[in-house]
């Protein structure tokens, strides 16, 4: 009874302290917003749980202009969090109906909505310019790097977010000044052997796994070796199951000549269902403590399969019969065929090969690899999963907590206003977690990690007649003449090395010919092994100039650091400490004062500390403390 009373008293003070606080309300007319949140164009990426609460936020504090980017549709699954969407809207495009919604709050606000990956080339640099503040409300480590490199290219504060169950970060980066998102490095996926991938599954996600990386990879993608989840290290038994997996693959390249024709889905299929599952099968050894895997038959699936519409790929909760696997295999592997086929149609001449990539979130691809891991389950007795089930698990997708996203997205434009207001001092790193108490706590902005490869680089704009200019152009007159360059380094686009002074073969190539456009991006690499330049990354503008100037020249004059060196590791009393840039494990060194002040957080995180009028409870002791709320 008396935590209850002094629970109300507390909450009852805590009401008082924010009525006291003048929030503007948005209001037809904004009148008395400051100029900045009415004038600012903001770009929010991600319409999802974290998305929904912030699109709300921002229309209701009265940003002038929000463009929406989302590539994905609405799953029944997603209206337990994302409270922007109704039963009606499953299906379609988050991206509008988030924005035909949201507008209802605040009909002033202009909201321009985009169903489309960021990854699309017209998000250039310089469409990312035009915006003040970038939001990331995203759930993938691959789009979040993309929108991270974009704004560094283009000079735009980020608000990075992420949450995780009950746990929730938010998190400035502003290009030179803070920590960007690779700066830190990131957790691998979890990978499989690839013995197990292609031998002896025995999980689901084996299935899926081989379905995604490996199957779906080779007839559309490029290698198996740039599998995150496949571990690939050569070793033991695994060296000689990613030899026997490599010629698997070379004679599933030779099928893909035979991609668009009739018979492509029945020699996909015999190869992988029939072929290598016979071959399996020989090994009796392999299968004297374990069952068998049972090849499956083209024509008698397909006999089993006559009546079985393509319909049924929508019913992703219900779990697919073998027939209905098939059905949904064969249909989406010539979905795929047609728009690869497209792709290499449309692509410019010397372009590197038209490829698709997996995407949980793009309907053929999540259909031919829901089916093919079905099947490839059913071939080992392995319990099949549905679409809804296999779209969680290939896209690493970890359930999100409605409170933990709402709470996350507020904190999103607190921290946006400092940016607003140029107060980059006083931005935090916030952090949501829970332990016995949910918790908020922060910490100030760290700088930019030296060795960061995506921020701690040299970036400019290389404007390009790519008609003219050869990457001789580059390498001779731009690199070595006018910054310096020595004999070893090599320059490198998005599709892999193009020079280095063991590959000079393309020298005498144009810019067009090397598939490098407007707003490509190449990096250049110093190999040096004294004063190492840090990386150049150029942004291409490709404009035609006149025959007489030069047909390439930087923006602006960019300045290249040299890399920090990498100090040997320090020995006391006979054990190595590992040192990264003279900075114990790999932390940066803090001041006295940052030292002090974070034991005394640690001191009082998680801890009552009490308050002259008992009402709340400090993480920290800073101007901008987090307050600890008792949710008992």
């Amino acid at each position: 009874m008396a935590r209850d009373k002094h629970a109300r008293q507390s909450l009852g003070s805590l009401h008082t302290r924010i009525k006291q606080v003048q929030l503007p309300r948005a209001n037809p007319s904004c009148a008395h917003l400051p100029l900045t949140i009415i004038q600012a164009r903001v770009l929010m990426v991600g319409a999802g749980g974290i998305g929904c609460e912030l699109l709300k936020n921002l229309v209701l504090t009265g940003f002038g202009e929000i463009h929406v980017v989302d590539l994905d549709t609405i799953d029944l699954s997603n209206l337990n969090r994302q409270f922007l969407f109704r039963n009606e809207h499953i299906k379609k495009s988050k991206a509008l109906v988030a924005k035909e919604s949201a507008g209802r709050f605040n009909p002033n606000v202009k909201i321009e909505a985009h169903h489309d990956n960021i990854k699309d080339p017209r998000f250039n640099v310089a469409w990312f310019k035009s915006f003040g503040v970038v939001f990331n409300a995203l759930d993938n480590l691959d789009a979040r790097r993309h929108v991270n490199k974009m704004c560094l290219a283009a000079d735009v504060p980020l608000i990075e977010s992420g949450t995780t169950g009950f746990n929730g970060q938010v998190q400035v980066i502003r290009k030179g000044q803070t920590e960007c998102y690779d700066c830190v490095t990131k957790d691998p996926p979890k990978s499989f052997p690839v013995c197990t991938i292609r031998s002896t599954p025995s999980q689901p996600i084996h299935c899926i796994v081989w379905g995604k990386s490996y199957l779906f990879t080779e007839i559309f993608g490029t290698s198996e070796d740039d599998a995150p989840d496949m571990d690939m290290s050569e070793d033991s038994e695994n060296a000689a199951e990613i030899g026997n997996l490599r010629q698997e693959a070379h004679a599933l390249k030779r099928i893909r000549e035979s991609m668009g024709s009739d018979e492509f889905p029945r020699l996909v299929f015999n190869k992988v269902y029939e072929e290598d599952i016979e071959r399996l099968r020989s090994m009796e050894d392999m299968w004297k403590s374990r069952r068998a895997p049972e090849a499956l038959n083209y024509d008698a699936l397909a006999q089993e399969a006559l009546g079985v519409g393509s319909a049924i790929a929508s019913k992703d909760q219900a779990v697919w019969t073998p027939a209905e696997n098939f059905t949904v295999f064969v249909d989406s592997l010539k979905r795929l065929s047609t728009r690869l086929e497209e792709d290499r149609a449309r692509a410019d001449v010397g372009n590197a090969a038209a490829i698709l990539t997996f995407d949980k979130d793009d309907v053929d691809t999540l259909d031919f690899v829901a089916a093919s891991a079905n099947l490839r389950s059913h071939v080992f007795g392995i319990e099949p999963r549905s679409k809804f089930d296999i779209k969680q698990m290939a896209g690493n997708i970890i359930p999100a907590i409605a409170t933990t996203n709402a709470m996350t997205a507020s904190l999103c434009v607190l921290e946006a206003f400092k940016v607003m207001r140029d107060e980059l001092p006083k931005a935090k790193m916030v952090f949501l977690t829970r332990s016995t108490e949910r918790v908020l706590s922060n910490e100030p902005l760290r700088p930019p990690n030296p060795t960061c490869p995506v921020c701690s680089v040299a970036q400019s704009t290389l404007v390009v007649d790519t008609s003219r200019a050869t990457l001789n152009d580059l390498v001779e007159d731009l690199l070595r003449l006018q910054l310096g360059y020595g004999p070893e380094f090599s320059v490198n686009s998005e599709t892999g090395i193009l020079y280095d002074p063991e590959e000079d073969q393309n020298l005498s190539k144009t810019f067009s010919e090397l598939g490098l456009k407007n707003d490509s991006f190449i990096t250049i690499i110093d190999e040096a092994d004294e004063d190492t330049k840090v990386n150049l990354t150029l942004s291409i503008s490709d404009k035609s100039l006149e025959e007489e100037t030069k047909p390439i020249h930087l923006t602006e004059k960019v300045r290249i650091a040299t890399k920090p060196k990498i100090l040997p590791a320090a020995q006391t009393n006979g054990h190595v400490h590992p040192v990264a840039n003279g900075i114990p494990n790999g932390k940066r060194k803090r001041s006295i004062e940052e030292a002090d002040l974070e034991n005394d957080i640690v001191k009082k995180r998680g801890k009552v500390v009490a308050a002259p009028n008992d009402d709340v409870v400090l993480v920290d002791d800073t101007e901008e403390s987090a307050i600890l709320i008792d949710d008992d």
